[in-house]
Parts: structure tokens; sequence; C-alpha cells
């Protein structure tokens, strides 16, 4: 027989998470959004999670359990792990040419977007910057050929067009929308979401957050006319990703262009740094595959060591 806990709880979707705080829906649209906690001290919870919650007055509610995830993304350094979010559908890295993005940041975040079995795109902003948009256009041009999907859109200047470009692929798909900083991802999310700062403010305030409106993950709701039935999930700017959580081997699968060579080098346990018959460091020296991604992705591996 059930607990009367577990009789009284709801069905919610975790909306934005601060700390220890976070922000939650109802998956059915029976009561109002609502500041949530979790239980004794679990932190494994994040933007995305579909939960189970016991619900507290007119405005509070304790995270009960959490339900299966599809996929989760997370950064993470030696000390430990960041949960980013969780049942995203595709991902969109957003760069630019001004300031220039930071390769290195976007061959991170990519390999924790690939290892999590999320597809990813990248959307390049600011493209009315003819000048600086040309200066990245080769670097742009090697992921377009690895098979990501680019759009090239200019979210301040160009709203209407922006949202044009994006409509069909963000339709009934959660997104998740992540960066360095300095790209234009909050314009972006403002022109998709035109309330996004009214509800940011909304759930600062709910949290208790102040002024850290923008160091918190939260998931907004596009309206209909932007893309149907589509969600976006807005991350903080990042200045380093860091991949500790992830092994080798699943660094080097994240690399496409290593994959059809992997097992044609003539050691098993190969790096790809500077041993001897090594496949994919040969393909670079050849430029059969982009060099540049080969010494970064050398890097990840110097500094994981």
């Amino acid at each position: 027989m059930p607990s009367s806990a577990a009789a009284a709880t709801e069905p919610a979707l975790v909306a934005a998470s601060f700390g220890r705080q976070f922000y939650v829906r109802s998956r059915t649209g029976a009561w109002p959004e609502r500041v949530a906690v979790t239980r004794g001290k679990r932190t494994d919870v994040c933007v995305g999670d579909e939960v189970e919650v016991r619900l507290l007055g007119p405005d509070q509610a304790v995270i009960e359990s959490l339900c299966p995830r599809r996929t989760t993304l997370q950064r993470s350094d030696r000390w430990r792990s960041k949960l980013l979010a969780a049942n995203v559908d595709q991902a969109g890295v957003v760069v630019a040419g001004d300031p220039p993005f930071s390769e290195a940041l976007l061959l991170r975040m990519l390999i924790a977007i690939e290892t999590a079995g999320i597809e990813a795109a990248l959307i390049v902003n600011k493209s009315d910057l003819a000048e600086a948009t040309r200066a990245i256009a080769p670097r742009i041009a090697v992921y377009r050929a690895l098979g990501y999907r680019v759009f090239e859109i200019a979210a301040r200047t160009q709203p209407d067009a922006a949202r044009a470009a994006l409509r069909d692929w963000l339709a009934r798909r959660t997104t998740l929308l992540i960066g360095q900083s300095g790209m234009g991802k909050s314009t972006l999310v403002n022109t998709l979401v035109p309330d996004a700062d009214l509800r940011t403010q909304a759930i600062s305030a709910a949290l208790s957050s102040g002024r850290h409106t923008t160091t918190f993950s939260r998931m907004f709701e596009l309206p209909a006319q932007v893309a149907a039935d589509a969600r976006i999930v807005d991350t903080p700017g990042f200045q380093s990703f860091g991949l500790a959580h992830l092994s080798e081997s699943q660094r080097m699968h994240a690399m496409r262009e290593f994959v059809p060579l992997l097992g044609r080098c003539r050691f098993n346990n190969c790096r790809h740094r500077d041993e001897p018959g090594c496949a994919i460091r040969d393909a670079a020296e050849r430029g059969e595959i982009d060099a540049q991604r080969h010494r970064l992705y050398v890097r990840i591996g110097d500094e994981a060591d």
C-alpha cells in the first residue's frame, strides 16, 4: 500500500536550479510554478529533470523522487562535477567572430555533448559583423564538413530572420543553448523568448538569488509563433569547461573524424600524440583531418594527465 507521502506526490519539471534550490512547474498544469528543495543533502537534480514533488502550501514543494533521464549533460574538474541539464534533445553552441570564439572551449563542449548522446549544432551569431564573421568562416567550415548543422544569425539586429532560421530546428524539441561569455547568447534567448528577462527576475526573486540572475540555468517555453511545442534551456556563459568525468576512450570517440581511424594505429593503446605509427596523427599531418582539432584534442589529454 502506498504511503500517504507517495500518494500526495505530483509530477513536475525542474525549470531552474540555483545552488540547492529549484524552481518547478507542474507537468499537467495543475498548479502554479514554485520553489522546491530536495530532501536531505541531495544535489543531483538539474534543469530538465522530471521529478515527483510533494506540495507544501501555495508556493513551495519538496522533491521526493527523480524520474529516469533520457540524456544528461555535465562538466567537471578533478574535484567536482556540475550537472547542466537533463532530458534535452539537442544543443546549440553559440559562437561569434567578435569577440572571436575559443575553439578550445568549443571542442570541449562538443565532446561533452557528443558523449551525452545529444545532437549538436553551431549557432554563429553576430553574422551582421561581416569582417569578424569572415575571419572565423574557415574554422566554421571545418565543423560543417564534419556534419554539424550550422546556423548563421544576427540575433540583435535581425531578430525576425534569426527566429525564422531556427524555427523548424527548435520545434517539438527541448534545446540546450550553451556558449562562452560574450557570444550574444543572452540576446538570442531574449529574441526567442521576449519576456525572458522578466521571467528570470521572477525566478531569481523566488529563489532569493538576488543579483545572481545570470548564474543559474533555466528553462523557457517558447511562444507558439516562435516554434511549436518547443523549450530552451539557457545556461550561464562559460570561460572553462572541464571533462574530468570522461574517459580517454570517450573523448576520442567524440571526435567524429577520429572514429574511422580508430584501431588502425600500430599500438592498441595509442593515445594519438607522438606514438610511432599513429593513424590519426599521420592523417592530421597529411591534411586528411583537421590538424588544429587534433592539437586541441592532444592538449585536453595533456591536461587530463
